[in-house]
């Protein structure tokens, strides 16, 4: 009977509204409560987010201008606003292309027992992608058509399909920068599958040619280095750069034309707690060559709710930054 008395009063204490506030002030501050830049206004973007709803958004002027659900299973790994206004995305179980006016165009399922997480626009009619699978490949497939024009194998370190690759990109000189993220490596290909390049990068999520020819690699083990052609990291940021942001999970860094660099910080909603409103963490942060955090990104309540974020692309015009 005493204990039962006992363990009922811990309880109430932990529920206790008083108690509870406590604790979450306890909690270890996610960011600062006052955020550089002008917050949603600060740039033009699209967005979309690794969760368990697929969404995506483009905000302009501070404000959602665009939305779109996918209603199928899966996770947005990758998607891209194309010049037409259409949007191209990979969620895992296959690749879509949807229309302003949210119609499916064109897509691509998945074959069994493979996985979708990045594509992209190969010409005017057809999309690349990676192919997660055994084996796994790089594919180009005609739209018009459905017919393959190009494809090799890719090398995998097991039989771990989905762990295999996230995202890829092609590169301007029409070869394909690919994060062998169960290799723990960036490699970049000809199309014909010949390895031309590569570095470690160990947790490897992205990897992004940048014009001076280098490339922009980002790791869920905290870092994003920015890698010369002889393998030399010329250019890092860790956690230890913005101590006062918890940047519990990056995927994505997107260097700007002013050579800021933004930084994606996923929140996992498989894994972790539901937010805590009075606590809530960045989607994004932009830093200069300096490492000085410059704008964040916090959105997650309506009408502007983002929710988590994996890809940011910045519409800004060219005359705006």
């Amino acid at each position: 009977m005493q204990q039962n008395f006992f363990g009922r009063l811990a309880r109430a204490l932990l529920l206790s509204p008083i108690i509870a506030g406590g604790l979450s002030a306890l909690a270890a501050p996610q960011a600062p409560d006052i955020l550089p830049g002008k917050g949603l206004a600060e740039h033009d973007f699209f967005y979309a987010g690794e969760a368990k709803d697929e969404n995506m958004y483009i905000v302009r002027g501070g404000r959602i201008a665009w939305s779109y659900t996918h209603p199928g299973r899966g996770e947005i790994s990758d998607a891209i606003l194309l010049p037409n206004g259409n949007v191209l995305f990979a969620h895992q179980y296959g690749i879509d292309e949807v229309t302003a006016d949210k119609k499916v165009v064109w897509s691509y399922p998945a074959p069994a027992n493979t996985e979708i997480h990045t594509a992209g626009t190969h010409g005017a009619n057809s999309v690349w992608f990676v192919q997660n699978g055994n084996p796994a490949k790089f594919m180009i497939v005609n739209k018009a058509s459905g017919k393959t024009e190009r494809e090799f194998v890719l090398p995998v370190k097991g039989n771990g399909v989905h762990g295999q690759f996230r995202q890829a990109r092609m590169t301007s000189a029409g070869t394909l920068l690919v994060a062998h993220m169960d290799m723990g490596k960036a490699v970049e290909y000809d199309l014909e599958g010949k390895a031309l390049w590569s570095a470690e990068v160990p947790g490897i999520w992205s990897a992004k040619p940048l014009k001076n020819g280098n490339v922009l690699a980002t790791s869920n083990r905290g870092f994003v280095r920015e890698i010369d052609r002889q393998g030399d990291v010329v250019w890092e940021w860790t956690q230890k750069d913005a101590p006062e942001y918890n940047m519990s999970s990056l995927q994505n860094a997107v260097r700007l034309p002013n050579g800021n660099t933004i930084i994606n910080n996923w929140f996992n909603q498989w894994s972790n707690a539901k937010l805590d409103p009075a606590n809530l963490p960045v989607q994004a942060i932009e830093v200069n060559r300096e490492k000085k955090v410059v704008w964040a990104l916090r959105s997650w309540t309506a009408p502007e709710n983002l929710g988590p974020s994996t890809t940011i692309q910045i519409l800004d015009a060219p005359s705006a930054r």
